[in-house]
């Protein structure tokens, strides 16, 4: 027979007395109106077809369903509604089963749970990520997802949000199997379950568990909250589930969604949404084609460059690591499979991938071997001479189509392009530590980089699975510079009368995971110090100076490393330091400073401001090209908290 045409984007063809029902809305498959109403005529017709003995629903492509259709957000809504076309499913008297056949996320999942039976591809996925826009599922997914996964599971998978692969799906009983052949599967049990009592998830019982092991769960999920208000919502109605009736849970699920969709926290998230979106997109490389890029050099196997290789190695690039010495490279090596063999014990590799990876990694000491790279990065010591000394040599070594990329953190990489034969060739690649763990990479465009060159940069760091936020030169980049601004403020407040403790304690009450002063201490507070010995012939004598973070440096106080920064670590556990103290009562004095008190809400009130007047500057010389590129360097990079929007958004007063 024929497809039938239910609506734009729904079509179905009849199969073996099955009428298989196909939405085809790309890129995702997003639950737009048209695909409801095709559901929805497609569900009356099965059901009216004599000869049809039940119904199976797929998706066109490698999405099942991606979930809500973004074009529709902030706006009234179209019926059919998603909980109406939900309802239509699980209540259907003939079989529906989902044939999943990609990621059937958020809508897209509570359509399977609302189906008789799910069958999933090897490449399905599942999840309800709802939590990351500040929302809860709004279509039965609290309510139905315990009922078949049990409570404890849908705790962690609701309240965080995460995504899962088909084998763990049917481990925890979300699909009944999984087969290369899913539509052929599918079309089985429609055949198995016709004219049997149908098992409508929304009438099960929640499988009994004991309460200790909910409350682990729901204290796991809240204790990555930072405060966001939806994990606890979410994990709230996922408990209910247990002691209300479907229709009830329902209900509260639903005013839950709504009055959550029109909050502060989900404005601010859906602007990280739409900003992650617009992130990477450069007017000017509109039609460049980037180079194709096989095999990545790195020159430096620390702890960075061990990073970078892990990341580049998981994304199916060979490597060639490079180093000093022979026992320099071999150390990498070590180090880079160490970080390898962790990932396959945490579960998120596989151990024949982890061998995969190592297959097409080689460290070396011979520079030499370097001249088989698309790209070179360097991840040496943050020392201009050193930098520029390097890629003086690679002009020797590599091929005139390779690309060069620094990953400094603080230099000029003009300076470093300008010192080479070829500075068209040369980009920044700042990484974030650790490499194969953050997201964020600040993708710098040099004076001389060639367009095809940024387009090739941006293109690597996408497939490595990073978010490249564009920036212009200058020192610090977006993130180190607007980070320098606001340590500044809470330094003068520090010698004004704060305690770094208590700058730490207001920041991380309003939702970063670490204060300023702690993360100083973790990063190492050396670089910053040689940056201001650096900075200071040309710093003008007039401006406000803060001298402590000096002394503590000269003290052999360099963070979490030494076992002493702002803070002791002597115990293993961050301390407050009397001997911190005492300095810093010293410089007061030096200077004549009354210390006052600051209030939690002023301290955060200025850090905010510091950080947003930054950003308006570097708008202003054109160094980030939005505001909410800033916004993302800033949760990505340097804990802001997402719920909250960043720092230009809420300046903005939108947050």
């Amino acid at each position: 027979m024929s497809a039938m045409r239910f609506s734009e984007s729904v079509t179905g063809t009849i199969q073996d007395g099955v009428l298989v029902v196909t939405i085809d809305n790309p890129p995702v498959n997003a639950i737009s109106a048209h695909v409801r109403q095709g559901l929805v005529e497609a569900l009356d017709h099965g059901v009216s077809l004599g000869l049809v003995v039940g119904i199976v629903v797929t998706g066109a492509g490698r999405t099942f369903v991606g979930g809500a259709d973004i074009k529709e957000f902030g706006k009234p809504p179209v019926e059919p509604t998603l909980p109406e076309v939900i309802e239509g499913i699980e209540s259907c008297d003939k079989p529906i089963v989902a044939a999943v056949n990609g990621a059937a996320l958020g809508g897209g999942c509570e359509i399977t749970l609302a189906c008789h039976g799910r069958i999933a591809s090897d490449k399905a996925s599942f999840g309800m990520p709802e939590v990351k826009l500040g929302i809860v599922p709004g279509a039965g997914g609290t309510q139905r997802l315990p009922r078949l996964i049990g409570t404890v599971a849908a705790v962690d998978l609701i309240g965080s949000g995460r995504t899962i692969k088909a084998a763990e799906a049917l481990s925890l009983g979300l699909v009944d199997g999984v087969a290369a052949d899913y539509l052929d599967a599918a079309l089985s049990l429609v055949h198995d379950l016709a004219g049997e009592p149908l098992r409508r998830t929304g009438l099960l019982d929640v499988p009994a568990t004991e309460q200790a092991a909910v409350e682990v769960a729901a204290k796991k999920v809240l204790s990555k909250a930072r405060g966001q208000v939806a994990p606890a919502e979410a994990i709230r109605l996922v408990k209910a589930a247990a002691d209300v009736e479907l229709k009830q849970g329902l209900a509260d699920e639903r005013a839950t969604f709504l009055r959550l969709r029109d909050s502060a926290e989900a404005a601010a998230l859906r602007h990280v949404f739409f900003a992650e979106r617009q992130a990477g997109k450069v007017d000017k490389l509109e039609g460049i084609a980037a180079r194709k890029i096989e095999t990545v050099g790195i020159v430096g196997t620390g702890l960075m460059g061990a990073g970078i290789a892990v990341a580049a190695l998981t994304a199916g690039y060979r490597i060639i690591g490079v180093e000093q010495t022979l026992e320099a490279a071999a150390k990498g090596s070590e180090r880079i499979a160490g970080t390898l063999d962790k990932s396959v014990q945490s579960g998120r590799l596989a151990a024949a991938a982890r061998d995969d990876c190592l297959a097409r990694l080689a460290v070396t000491a011979d520079a030499g071997e370097l001249a088989a790279a698309d790209l070179v990065i360097e991840a040496v010591f943050d020392d201009l001479t050193v930098k520029t000394e390097l890629f003086q040599r690679l002009d020797g070594i590599v091929r005139l189509d390779a690309i060069l990329a620094t990953n400094t953190s603080y230099l000029d990489p003009d300076e470093i392009a300008a010192a080479t034969a070829h500075p068209e060739r040369v980009v920044g690649l700042h990484f974030f530590s650790p490499a194969n763990i953050m997201r964020l990479v600040e993708v710098v465009d040099c004076k001389a980089t060639s367009p095809d060159v940024l387009a090739s940069a941006l293109a690597f760091a996408k497939r490595l699975g990073k978010l490249p936020i564009v920036c212009g030169v200058t020192e610090g980049f977006i993130g180190n510079r607007i980070f320098s601004a606001y340590r500044r403020e809470a330094e003068f407040m520090v010698e004004d009368g704060a305690a770094p403790h208590e700058i730490d304690a207001a920041l991380e009450a309003y939702g970063f995971p670490m204060g300023i002063f702690a993360v100083y201490d973790m990063a190492g507070l050396e670089i910053a110090w040689a940056r201001r010995k650096r900075q200071a012939a040309t710093r003008d004598p007039k401006a406000r100076y803060v001298a402590i973070a000096d002394r503590l440096c000269e003290a052999g106080r360099f963070g979490r490393k030494s076992g002493r920064g702002w803070y002791d670590y002597g115990s293993g556990e961050r301390m407050v330091d009397p001997e911190v103290t005492a300095l810093i009562e010293a410089a007061r004095a030096a200077k004549g400073i009354e210390p006052r008190h600051f209030s939690a809400e002023e301290i955060v009130t200025r850090l905010l401001k510091a950080m947003a007047d930054e950003g308006r500057a570097l708008l202003a010389e054109g160094i980030a090209s939005r505001s909410s590129d800033i916004d993302l360097v800033m949760i990505n990079g340097y804990g802001f908290p997402a719920h909250k929007g960043g720092p230009m958004f809420t300046a903005d007063g939108r947050a």
